[in-house]
């Protein structure tokens, strides 16, 4: 389980080889989402004011989200992704 960010304690993974369509797996707390990078479609529950910041963050670095996706996909070693400020 690659963690790719951390920010206001909300973690964020990207597991090698997972299903299309290219997502990634947000946590805080007891709650978890997957959520597709392209269009932010989300499963799971997830707290509004987290979900608001993951979609922030989600947008600001989809090239790196996907960059991540094709190299989880290969299975290497995945980048770290900036925080949310």
């Amino acid at each position: 389980m690659p963690i790719i960010c951390r920010f206001y304690g909300i973690i964020v993974v990207m597991f090698w080889r997972d299903h299309n369509p290219p997502h990634f797996h947000a946590r805080y707390g007891g709650y978890e989402i997957e959520v597709n990078i392209r269009d932010g479609l989300f499963r799971g529950v997830m707290p509004h004011r987290a979900l608001m910041m993951i979609q922030n963050w989600r947008k600001r670095h989809i090239a790196e989200l996907l960059l991540d996706w094709t190299l989880a996909q290969r299975g290497e070693p995945l980048a770290q992704i900036e925080p949310l400020e």
